[in-house]
């Protein structure tokens, strides 16, 4: 018998009973190497729909598929052990109607293994988020500056300026929270707002540009590595990756065109044989 401890899961449960306690840690991640790093060190990992625009050079998140979700998300699941996987519903794949969303979301969680799914909007989603909930699939809500409505929005713009701004947010997370989201992604939120929400909502809140008194922080991992030149205001860069990416593969560059990469110790030589006997023998 194995004396060695299978390691167990976050849930979206335990991410749940969070509230009003240790700060939840979140980043995004769309690899099985990169899953397997972040994994030590957050509660959970989204496989977000902005893969369209880091992986794959979209403009926005509206044409990300959901085959491209379920590919990354059975790549995060393969390379991560303990951290909760959370991957999007992309654009389309949800809004016609709570049947739709909890076909394709039940579809999600079988092809991935993930632990739940995350959608987007307020008032209008609620529903839905009741439907999916009752019928046993997790669901992290988002609410605020919502990337997939932005033709709507008029681009990617803050939320809850003026009386009016601050009633639609607090009303749709409110709505989600109701439905029984067990938490709600703050993106883009002026921080008063996102702070009274946090404060008197029982729901855990996740902040992306939204306030410091969220529950939880979630960032892009590849902006704040510093993989990409140009980040929103809310990202810090905690690296440069792109600064040594260059540099290693300058290096590289050099050495080959320079003809001193491979040297010996990269090479295979043949293996010691037998002396061959003299011709003569």
């Amino acid at each position: 018998m194995s004396t060695q401890t299978e390691t167990r899961r976050v849930t979206a449960v335990d991410i749940a009973k969070r509230k009003g306690g240790e700060k939840v840690v979140s980043l995004t991640a769309y690899h099985a190497h990169t899953a397997g790093i972040v994994d030590r060190y957050v509660d959970f990992i989204l496989v977000g729909d902005s893969l369209g625009m880091v992986m794959h050079g979209l403009e926005t998140t509206l044409p990300v598929t959901l085959e491209m979700m379920i590919l990354q998300g059975r790549a995060v699941m393969r390379g991560s052990k303990r951290a909760l996987v959370v991957v999007d519903m992309p654009f389309g794949s949800y809004e016609e109607g709570p049947e739709q969303a909890f076909r394709n979301a039940a579809h999600v969680l079988k092809q991935t293994g993930a632990g739940a799914i995350k959608l987007e909007g307020g008032v209008h989603m609620a529903e839905t988020v009741s439907f999916l909930v009752k019928r046993g699939i997790p669901v992290m809500g988002h609410v605020g500056l919502t990337p997939q409505a932005i033709n709507t929005m008029g681009g990617f713009r803050v939320q809850g300026r003026g009386e009016e701004g601050q009633r639609i947010v607090e009303q749709d997370a409110l709505a989600i929270a109701n439905a029984g989201a067990f938490a709600i992604v703050l993106e883009g939120i002026v921080e008063p707002v996102a702070r009274r929400i946090t404060e008197t909502l029982p729901v855990i809140t996740i902040g992306i540009g939204a306030s410091p008194a969220c529950d939880g922080q979630i960032l892009v991992l590849e902006d704040m590595l510093g993989l990409n030149d140009w980040v929103p205001k809310f990202v810090k860069k905690f690296g440069t990756l792109r600064d040594h990416i260059e540099e290693a593969v300058s290096g590289y560059a050099a050495e080959v065109r320079a003809g001193s990469f491979p040297a010996t110790e990269h090479t295979y030589q043949p293996a010691p044989g037998p002396a061959r006997k003299a011709a003569n023998g």
